[in-house]
């Protein structure tokens, strides 16, 4: 199985597109959105996945409602905290706002990965819990435009340019 996973494109709909694009190229089973889609009329692009579409709330995600609502209408499903299974590996995602927390569900052992975005910074730590951020896909902070690939099964992840 091959999962794609962003984070924070905020707004901006041309990056969001070309990460869908890729995920669609790369026939990817799921994508995993770390928070920070920002506006419900985003969704409509996420609607154009060929796959099984999760995300997290992130904290400038303004109008949660609509994003609810709407993410629910083209058949993906949203929460502050995400937990899922694939391949027998257990994946848990939320946004990160507190470094602290992120941290803490890392070292808990309940996950074999943990996904987080909010920083902007892509990050891939292999340790007992495979912690990933896919960085940003608006590039708005770093100038780069990434996503990231993971591979459960083999407990494997790249982080990707755009």
């Amino acid at each position: 199985m091959l999962i794609g996973i962003m984070s924070d494109s905020h707004d901006n709909l041309h990056a969001l597109k070309a990460a869908i694009q890729f995920f669609n190229d790369k026939e990817v089973e799921l994508v995993l959105h770390a928070g920070d889609l920002v506006s419900p009329f985003m969704i409509d692009a996420l609607s154009r996945l060929n796959c099984t579409f999760k995300m997290c709330f992130g904290n400038n995600d303004g109008d949660k409602i609509n994003i609810n609502r709407l993410v629910y209408r083209i058949g993906g499903s949203v929460g502050n905290f995400i937990e899922t299974v694939c391949d027998n590996k257990k994946i848990g995602m939320l946004h990160g706002t507190s470094k602290a927390v992120v941290e803490a569900l890392v070292k808990s052992g309940n996950f074999d990965i943990m996904i987080s975005g909010h920083t902007h910074i892509p990050v891939i730590n292999h340790g007992s819990t495979l912690y990933i951020n896919p960085g940003e896909v608006s590039g708005v902070l770093t100038g780069n435009k990434t996503v990231a690939l993971l591979e459960p099964e083999k407990l494997q992840a790249e982080i990707i340019v755009l």
